[in-house]
């Protein structure tokens, strides 16, 4: 399982790391590929339990609030948001009128999902167009992988004591502080290797870098229990096969979607 594991990580991070550090629609490229899919399996997912969200308009949806997001920030997401909203409404007003009982329910889960994979995932984008927005993705996303992998590494082989007995019976809390300590480790050596003045003339220190890295080390987890808890309820384990040894691709960006919402504003407060 882990050499699978590391063999995905050998393929993807490359291009990963080449959409953060040149952006534009390169990166949107590059963000896309890992979010629709994940709102694929997203319906899929809820499909396993008797649910019918609406696939296309979920995947459409990311797509389109991510596009958006890339093109002008937060300056038409009102009026996006409103017209997927809308336009959701419809689709299982209709699906109730031509007998789905359940359509109500559908309907939550269909607009659910454009807003946490879509409006969440948007903030890889606003992250990475931030001044100095390059070295700022690559600092958040990068601690929280590390984190990511510190606390699978070390859960796996030390964990004892059982973070979350119903969400997630294999997370363990000797690999949730390791998952935070690694991040915030990473983080300090991220701000001494680029040793960088952001915006404004302002040094990142090193400290600053370990509280970035404490942040994806801590917070994020949440995330991955929050996918968790929609597995669990569904009866599913991973939410795809797509990638050797992480599962799928929901499975894999569950906490990333927190990392970039959290290092926005983080970043945004103090920094920018």
């Amino acid at each position: 399982m882990m050499r699978k594991r590391l063999l995905v990580v050998l393929i993807l991070l490359p291009a990963g790391v080449a959409g953060i550090w040149s952006g534009g629609w390169f990166f949107l490229a590059v963000v896309w590929f890992f979010l629709l899919p994940a709102a694929w399996e997203y319906c899929k997912l809820f499909q396993v339990a008797g649910y019918q969200p609406t696939s296309v308009l979920v995947v459409g949806g990311v797509a389109l609030l991510l596009f958006e997001r890339a093109r002008g920030q937060f300056t038409n997401a009102p009026l996006l948001i409103t017209l997927l909203i809308l336009l959701a409404m419809i689709l299982h007003l209709v699906a109730y009128e031509r007998g789905r009982d359940l359509a109500a329910s559908d309907f939550s889960l269909t607009v659910t999902g454009i807003m946490y994979i879509g409006w969440i995932g948007g903030y890889f984008i606003s992250l990475r167009q931030l001044p100095d927005g390059n070295q700022w993705a690559l600092l958040v996303l990068a601690t929280v992988w590390i984190a990511d992998s510190a606390a699978f590494s070390i859960g796996r082989r030390w964990g004892r004591h059982k973070l979350s007995t119903r969400l997630s019976p294999k997370k363990s809390w000797e690999g949730y502080f390791a998952g935070i300590v690694g991040g915030a480790l990473s983080g300090i050596a991220f701000a001494l290797l680029f040793d960088w003045t952001v915006s404004g003339g302002t040094v990142f220190s090193w400290w600053q870098g370990g509280v970035v890295g404490f942040l994806s080390g801590a917070i994020p987890t949440l995330g991955d229990l929050g996918e968790s808890m929609i597995k669990r309820q569904v009866g599913v384990k991973d939410s795809g096969s797509a990638l050797p040894g992480h599962g799928g691709f929901f499975d894999r960006i569950d906490s990333w979607l927190w990392a970039a919402v959290i290092g926005y504003y983080f970043i945004t407060w103090f920094f920018i």
